[in-house]
Order: C-alpha cells, then structure tokens, then sequence
C-alpha cells in the first residue's frame, strides 16, 4: 500500500528534464524509493557511472537497445530487466530506436548528486 507522501506524488504532472542524450522524469517518490521514467535517444547513451547510495531496477518499457551492468552489455527490448547493486558500473545505450526504461531506486540518497560519472560522451566528468 502507498503512504500518504507517495500517494500525493502521483497526483502532480511529471517534469521532463531534457538531457543530451534524451530525458528523464520522475514518477514516484517515497521514503526509501524513487520510480523515474527514462528515454534514451537511438544511437546515444548515458554515461557510464555508480552510485554510492542506491541500487537501481531497470525494466525495459519499449523499444530496443543494450544495457550495460557488471562488465558484461545485455541486449535490451521491452520485458528486459537488470538490477544493478550500489556502487557497480552501468549505462543504457539507444539502439536501432530509443530506449524507454521504467528505472526503481532503493536507498537513502536518491538524488542526481549521487551520479559518479567514469565516462561521458557529453563532457559531463568531473576529475
């Protein structure tokens, strides 16, 4: 059952924020959790990154591409899903149409902050 807090975030319109590689919004929100929806464009992908707060579901909502978790890239389509644990290194990738990815945190800082980017195709790391 939802809590009152996460019951009241669904009522409000998601914001969509653009990225260089497609966009991400923010669906649900609770104590311990955070659902996303997310749009890799056809051909980009996100950077490659950890997170040291939170561990990650990704579901493969629609379209097609490659999902990358624990050294090893997985070929994605819709019905595809990986877990990615705290502080391993993972990116979604576009491929021959854009990926959309239902993507469910779990821990206590969820927030873009807690993005350590190893490598990015936009300029996006910080040494």
């Amino acid at each position: 059952m939802l809590n009152a807090t996460a019951s009241r975030g669904m009522s409000k319109a998601p914001q969509r924020v653009e990225r260089p590689w497609g966009w991400y919004e923010d669906l649900l929100e609770g104590e311990g959790y955070k659902v996303k929806l997310f749009l890799v464009f056809a051909g980009q992908q996100l950077s490659l990154q950890r997170h040291q707060h939170r561990s990650e579901n990704w579901t493969v909502v629609s379209g097609q591409g490659q999902l990358f978790c624990k050294n090893t890239w997985h070929d994605a389509q819709a019905g595809t899903t990986l877990y990615i644990p705290l502080g391993v290194l993972h990116r979604a990738r576009g491929g021959q149409s854009d990926l959309v990815v239902i993507e469910v945190q779990h821990g206590q800082l969820l927030q873009e902050s807690d993005i350590e980017r190893l490598e990015d195709d936009y300029g996006r790391v910080i040494s």
